[in-house]
């Protein structure tokens, strides 16, 4: 039992703080591979400029006694319009740190994506978890090995298929790249000393075993080669995926599918008119292209072309319920929490992923009633203005 991760956990007041208490709590390697992004990582810090550079104009004197969360995320009610976005290699962070996400996200009423990057097999996942089960899909270049990903999917039942197309590549993180982080665990004189420096967390892992990618085992080539976690994906992916290829997982799959990693209207209407079931808005958190048009920047773009004919998500740099308040106005039916629901698992496992989102919940529900919002349905841009 971690009481102090749990208390300290209990005691932040915001993503920010649990940020903070992450960063103090994790050796520097694996604090800085959650929190980094490509390059000089414009974009990271653009995906948050984005939401900050826009306001609100507040309506009064309407009835916001109780504000009303509860949104329709694919045709099924969510407590709140919140989704936990697929992320690799949580383990990193809490031993079963996936587990610990999708169980907070199934207490909380949410949807929950588990990555193919994941240290957890979806099959265990579905077992183990009684919630509403997503599973995004990397392309690998063995088309065979994808479709067994798919084939897998649908026997444990996943809802939904989020298939990522905005990793051809993996993106160039110098971070991980100076600091060599990979699964299996590969350490450095000074990142030994680091982690000695971090008892908490290295018992914490001794404890949780080696972990692997559950998902992909086997899959990947030569897991002794030592190579950083976004270099083995990177070296597995295949390229030349194309709109044809998109169209025959979309006859292979029978239920929903989204399609993560879209910015550019042209392809969101192209997407609409393939028969995809939901659109995700996504620079990859600012760990792929550097300079890519931070994720609130290109929504409303992107829902003018789709018209309300899909639903839109949105990821990539929301800290705050206002944010989320913010997101929804410029035209997205759901948003994606990574880092932050993480931030939170590095603290105090699924107690601190609990908190995290008790924390963007009722940011979202006090913005809500400060703007003169009664519920997350029908917001509207007429309430933003760009600063």
């Amino acid at each position: 039992m971690n009481t102090g991760g749990s208390r300290a956990a209990i005691a932040a007041l915001s993503i920010g703080d649990l940020r903070r208490l992450a960063r103090r709590r994790l050796p520097r390697s694996v604090f800085e591979f959650i929190d980094g992004g490509a390059e000089d990582e414009l974009t990271l810090a653009d995906n948050r400029a984005a939401f900050e550079r826009r306001r609100i104009v507040p309506r009064v004197l309407v009835d916001v006694s109780k504000p009303d969360l509860h949104t329709d995320i694919l045709g099924r009610t969510a407590s709140a319009p919140f989704v936990i976005a697929p992320m690799g290699s949580c383990v990193l962070a809490w031993p079963q740190a996936d587990l610990a996400l999708a169980r907070a996200a199934a207490a909380c009423g949410i949807p929950y994506t588990l990555s193919t990057m994941a240290t957890t097999s979806l099959e265990r996942m579905a077992e183990l978890v009684q919630g509403r089960l997503w599973f995004q899909l990397y392309v690998l270049r063995d088309q065979r090995l994808t479709d067994q990903l798919v084939d897998r999917a649908r026997e444990a039942d996943y809802e939904a298929l989020v298939v990522t197309v905005d990793l051809p590549a993996g993106g160039k993180r110098e971070r991980d790249l100076r600091n060599g982080i990979s699964i299996p665990l590969r350490m450095s004189a000074r990142q030994l000393v680091d982690v000695l420096a971090h008892p908490g967390w290295t018992l914490r892992m001794i404890r949780g075993g080696l972990p692997r990618f559950e998902n992909v085992r086997g899959m990947l080539g030569d897991e002794s080669a030592g190579l950083t976690i976004a270099a083995r994906v990177g070296q597995n992916l295949n390229a030349a995926y194309g709109w044809d290829d998109l169209a025959r997982l979309r006859e292979r799959w029978p239920r929903k599918l989204l399609v993560k990693g879209v910015e550019h209207p042209a392809d969101a209407a192209r997407l609409v008119g393939l028969g995809v079931d939901g659109i995700w808005v996504s620079n990859h958190g600012g760990r792929q292209l550097d300079g890519a048009i931070a994720s609130a920047d290109a929504l409303p773009a992107i829902a003018e072309a789709v018209a309300g004919r899909v639903p839109l998500l949105i990821d990539s740099g929301v800290r705050r319920g206002v944010d989320a308040l913010k997101a929804l106005a410029l035209g997205a039916q759901a948003v994606a929490i990574g880092r932050a629901a993480l931030f939170g698992a590095a603290v105090a496992g699924e107690s601190g992923v609990r908190r995290a989102l008790q924390i963007l919940t009722d940011e979202l529900a006090l913005s809500m009633k400060l703007a003169g919002v009664p519920a997350v349905q029908g917001v509207d841009a007429s309430i933003l203005k760009s600063h």
